[in-house]
């Protein structure tokens, strides 16, 4: 009999957004559905979230933001997350971000980002089937 190991995922905040009460309930929601949740709390650089993702081999990093810096904060964690070999890990987030924007960073290979007001089964849903998907 083999044990299933659970998802694991980091929730990260980026730069000096220091509003996180968003990725408190999106970490709860994902416990309660059955995935480790390794939450970085506020101020982190896009080094850090990567090194972090490393250290704790994560199948996901989360990302919470809701400064406006989206294209410039997830662009720079996906670049170094290919530049250290996290090529099967997904990269999703949510907050305040355009559709526009939203439609231009799904084309560079980051997940679907989620706005307020999304629910937080179709998250947790959406992450069990990328990691199904590409790690099965």
């Amino acid at each position: 009999m083999s044990v299933e190991k659970p998802i694991r995922v980091l929730v990260a905040k980026v730069g000096l957004d220091g509003h996180d009460r968003g990725a408190k309930i999106i970490a709860t929601a994902l416990r309660d559905a059955g995935m480790e949740v390794i939450y970085t709390g506020l101020r982190q650089s896009p080094e850090m979230v990567v090194q972090a993702a490393l250290q704790e081999d994560v199948d996901a990093i989360g990302i919470s933001i809701l400064s406006g810096a989206h294209m410039t904060v997830f662009p720079k964690v996906y670049q170094l997350m290919q530049e250290k070999g996290l090529k099967n890990v997904l990269l999703t987030g949510g907050g305040i971000i355009p559709e526009e924007d939203n439609t231009a960073l799904s084309a560079m290979g980051i997940g679907t980002l989620f706005t307020p007001g999304a629910n937080t089964s179709d998250i947790a849903a959406y992450i069990k089937k990328w990691v199904a998907t590409h790690n099965p």
